[in-house]
C-alpha cells in the first residue's frame, strides 16, 4: 500500500489553483511551493543558514552532477544529502535525464538505458531506470525522480512516440526498484512518475492515463519549458493536467519566473523549481513586483534607495542601489551573494501571497494585478 504524501487545504473557488500539504520524511512542505535548485547539493552563493531564515522547506540537487562528483557512495558514506551538506530539511533531486539529453554528442539511449560521457572527464557511464533509483536512495533523497527521455521543442511525431516508449518502460522499472529498495532497505522517500509527449495532445492524453495507473505519492510533468514559446507552454500544461487525477499533488520542472508561476498555479501545479533567481541574481537582476531591476545601469549611481521599497529582506532593508551597483561592477562575490539572497526571498514571499489569495479565493484577481504591474516596464530604459 502506497501511502497518501499530500492534502489539499483548499480549492480556489476561480479556478484550479489549491493549497495543500506535502508530508515527506524531513518535515511537511506547504503547496505551491518554488523550491531553490542547488545543483551540487548547494544553492549557489548562499548557505544552508539562509535558506533556512527565508524558510524554505525544500531544495533541489542533481543526479547526473553529483553521481559524477564526488560520487554516490561517498554521500552514502556520509549519511545521504542532508548529513552529507548539514541540510536538514527535504531534498529533492532530478534523475539526470535532462543532462543527459543536453549531451547530444556523448549520449546513446537505447530501450536498457543511458549511456554517457561524463562532461567532466570523458569517462564513460550507463544509467538504467534501475540504477538512477538505487542512487537517488544512496542520497537518502526525500524524492527522487524516475530516468525519463526528455524532448525538444519541434521534433517530429515519431521521434515523440519512441521517447515516449522509452519513458514509459523506464517508469515501470524505476516503480519496481524503488518498490524494492523501500522494502529491502527501509528507503522512505517517494518516486515521481514524469509524464512525456512532447507537444503532441494524444501523446500527453497517453501518458498521462500510464502514470495515473502507476498510482504513485505524486506526479511530474515533463517536456515543458524546452524552447517553445510561452503561450504554447501554458495551453500544454493547462491540457495536461486535464488528465491527471485531481487528488494528486503535480509537479513541472524548470520554470521560476513570476508569469511562469503564476500560469502553473493557475493550472493546478503544486511544485516548482529552477536556476533563474539565482544565475538571474549573479548577473546583477533583482525581482521586484515592477519587473526585474538590472542593478548594473549609470542611473542607480547615485540612488541610494533600497532595491525594492516593498521588500522586508536584509538586503533591502541594508543596502542600497547604488551600493549593490557597485560591488556588481567591480565583480565581488557579495554581490551575487546578496542578489541571490533577495531573489529567492522575493519568490519565497510570493507564494505566501499565492496561498493566501487562493485561500480567500482571489487568486485570479491577484494574478491579473501582480502581471500588470510587474509587466509595465518601470525599469526600461526609455519609461
Amino acid at each position: 500500500m502506497i501511502e497518501n504524501i499530500f492534502d489539499i487545504k483548499h480549492s480556489s473557488a476561480d479556478g484550479k489553483a489549491r493549497t495543500g500539504t506535502l508530508h515527506l520524511p524531513h518535515g511537511d512542505v506547504q503547496t505551491p511551493v518554488f523550491m531553490p535548485v542547488g545543483t551540487n547539493a548547494t544553492v549557489k552563493a548562499l548557505t544552508k543558514d539562509d535558506l533556512e531564515e527565508i524558510g524554505f522547506e525544500i531544495i533541489l540537487a542533481n543526479t547526473y552532477h553529483l553521481y559524477l562528483r564526488p560520487g554516490s557512495d561517498i554521500i552514502e558514506e556520509a549519511g545521504g544529502l542532508h548529513g552529507f551538506s548539514k541540510w536538514n530539511r527535504n531534498f529533492l533531486t532530478d534523475s539526470g535525464g535532462f543532462q543527459v539529453w543536453s549531451l547530444s554528442k556523448l549520449r546513446k539511449i537505447t530501450m536498457e538505458g543511458a549511456a554517457f560521457q561524463s562532461n567532466i572527464d570523458g569517462s564513460k557511464h550507463l544509467f538504467t531506470p534501475e540504477k538512477v533509483v538505487d542512487v537517488q536512495t544512496q542520497f537518502n533523497s526525500d524524492i527522487q525522480m524516475q530516468l525519463d527521455v526528455c524532448t525538444g521543442w519541434g521534433i517530429d511525431k515519431n521521434e515523440a512516440v519512441h521517447a515516449l516508449d522509452v519513458t514509459e518502460n523506464w517508469s515501470k522499472r524505476a516503480k519496481a526498484q524503488w518498490l524494492k529498495n523501500r522494502e529491502e532497505k527501509g528507503y522512505k522517500g517517494i518516486l515521481l512518475p514524469i509524464v512525456q509527449g512532447n507537444f503532441f495532445e494524444d501523446l500527453r492524453i497517453r501518458s498521462s492515463e500510464f502514470v495515473t495507473k502507476l498510482d504513485l505519492p505524486a506526479i511530474a510533468i515533463g517536456g515543458l519549458s524546452v524552447g517553445e514559446p510561452p503561450e504554447v507552454f501554458a495551453e500544454m500544461l493547462d491540457f495536461t493536467v486535464q488528465h491527471l487525477p485531481v487528488g494528486k499533488a503535480k509537479y513541472v520542472m524548470g520554470i521560476g519566473t513570476p508569469d511562469y508561476i503564476l500560469d502553473a498555479v493557475h493550472s493546478g501545479i503544486d511544485m516548482f523549481d529552477c536556476v533563474l533567481p539565482t544565475r538571474n541574481g549573479r548577473n546583477g537582476s533583482y525581482f521586484t513586483k515592477d519587473g526585474p531591476l538590472p542593478i548594473k545601469q549609470e542611473r542607480f549611481a547615485h540612488d541610494f534607495s533600497p532595491v525594492d521599497s516593498e521588500c522586508n529582506c536584509k538586503v533591502c532593508r541594508t543596502y542600497s542601489r547604488a551600493y549593490l551597483r557597485h560591488i556588481f561592477k567591480e565583480q565581488e562575490i557579495l554581490s551575487s551573494m546578496l542578489a541571490s539572497y533577495h531573489n529567492l526571498y522575493f519568490l519565497h514571499n510570493m507564494m505566501h501571497e499565492i496561498r493566501a489569495a487562493i485561500n480567500e479565493d482571489r487568486f485570479e484577481e491577484y494574478r491579473t494585478n501582480f502581471l500588470k504591474r510587474y509587466h509595465s516596464g518601470k525599469w526600461k530604459l526609455n519609461q
